[in-house]
């Protein structure tokens, strides 16, 4: 079982610069995902404040529905049909720190 652990440290401003949970391949691809769906809603958020009227129906209550569905749309891009922004920042990330497939996870017993 081999770990990576970076020494936790302090930039002074309370920020931990401890980078060692990054260091399992799973954890990157999932960071990856969760990034590529935020730039998704961003991005459909983006489009839907450039319209160019109200429309007859629009009021608080559809907005509120219309941004819930564009959360869920956005989560469903990233995990069937990504941009690829996602892979390039797991890419990017696990060329700065050395990354170790996760252990399997054991139960305490007989190893």
């Amino acid at each position: 079982m081999t770990q990576v652990n970076a020494p936790a440290t302090s930039n002074g401003g309370g920020v931990s610069m401890d980078t060692s949970r990054l260091a399992s391949k799973e954890n990157l691809d999932a960071a990856g995902k969760r990034f590529e769906a935020i730039f998704v809603g961003m991005m459909l958020k983006s489009m839907r404040t450039a319209n160019l009227g109200e429309g007859l129906f629009d009021s608080k209550a559809s907005q509120q529905f219309r941004d819930m569905q564009d959360q869920q749309l956005a989560q469903s891009m990233a995990a069937h049909a990504p941009i690829g922004i996602g892979k390039a920042m797991t890419e990017f990330l696990a060329k700065a720190a050395p990354v170790v497939a996760a252990a399997p996870e054991t139960d305490g017993s007989t190893p």
